[in-house]
């Protein structure tokens, strides 16, 4: 795994765009504020194959929303933008019904753009289930983060290489991810990680296993520190460190949903304490 804290240059030499004609391009816009005692969905414009299912509330006044992406997958090539605003005091989590894919693409790449605006008081969960990369797929993705300096946020991005049920191992192919936040128009993390077949399977990156992620959660103390330690124990694969008021959680696994079940379960110890809420999970993560 190699990491680029400053988060510059691309971090491999064929990242080069190609000059071939362009794939699938797609935008979602999402727009959230605060009414009496919940979030709505006040905005919503889309252009191409992305677009969202009608919100769910759990009860707790917090807009649940299913991101849709149609296709199924993306190709060499395609290009994802995904946009959404947070008004003062609202509060929205986001997530996926399915894990996204990547497919094998020929020296091409394919690019997925998310920025997340996040105002005073308004409380953000980005939690979409893990893309699927393929032997041979070209991926990079770039998320953003702005954050009022009262918000709230907890985000993860899972990873999984190949398709190892299958026999199909990751032996060509790289992820290029690359994750800003701001707090008040000031970076407060940034990071790049490139991850290719060699990465995959070397001691230094993934030691051969298929899936891997990073959770971010934001304001977060000595005692959100102690919570995510407390459960990880002596767990392999497991890590977690607070800088500043960045809590930043990876983990490494043989399995997707090994790698999925703990990300949950710290998302659902870090909710009452970061979000000041109970960890009621998406009905979808139930199917």
């Amino acid at each position: 795994m190699l990491l680029d804290p400053d988060g510059a240059g691309p971090l491999h030499p064929g990242h080069a765009r190609q000059n071939q004609r362009p794939g699938w391009e797609a935008e979602l816009h999402l727009g959230f504020s605060r009414r009496q005692d919940k979030t709505v969905l006040v905005e919503r414009r889309h252009r191409g194959p992305l677009a969202v299912q009608r919100p769910f509330y759990p009860g707790d006044g917090v807009c649940h929303v299913y991101l849709l992406h149609p296709p199924g997958g993306m190709v060499a090539g395609d290009r994802l933008e995904i946009e959404a605003m947070l008004a003062e005091g609202s509060e929205a989590l986001l997530t996926t019904p399915a894990a996204g894919k990547c497919y094998r693409s020929e020296a091409r790449i394919a690019e997925q753009s998310v920025r997340l605006t996040v105002g005073n008081r308004a409380a953000l969960e980005w939690l979409p289930q893990e893309t699927i990369v393929y032997r041979g797929a070209r991926l990079r993705s770039e998320m953003r983060i702005e954050l009022d300096d009262a918000a709230r946020f907890i985000g993860w991005d899972m990873l999984v290489f190949g398709r190892p049920s299958a026999g199909e191992s990751f032996d060509d192919g790289f992820v290029e991810a690359g994750w800003r936040l701001f707090k008040a128009g000031r970076p407060i993390h940034t990071e790049r990680v490139l991850l290719d077949a060699e990465a995959v399977q070397a001691n230094w990156g993934l030691q051969g296993r298929s899936s891997c992620g990073t959770l971010f959660a934001t304001p977060a103390s000595r005692k959100t520190l102690d919570i995510v330690r407390e459960l990880i124990g002596e767990a392999p694969g497991r890590g977690v460190t607070l800088i500043d008021e960045v809590l930043v959680c990876r983990a490494v696994e043989a399995r997707a949903d090994r790698l999925r079940g703990f990300f949950q379960a710290v998302w659902a110890a870090l909710r009452p304490e970061v979000l000041q809420r109970a960890d009621v999970p998406p009905r979808i993560w139930a199917y």
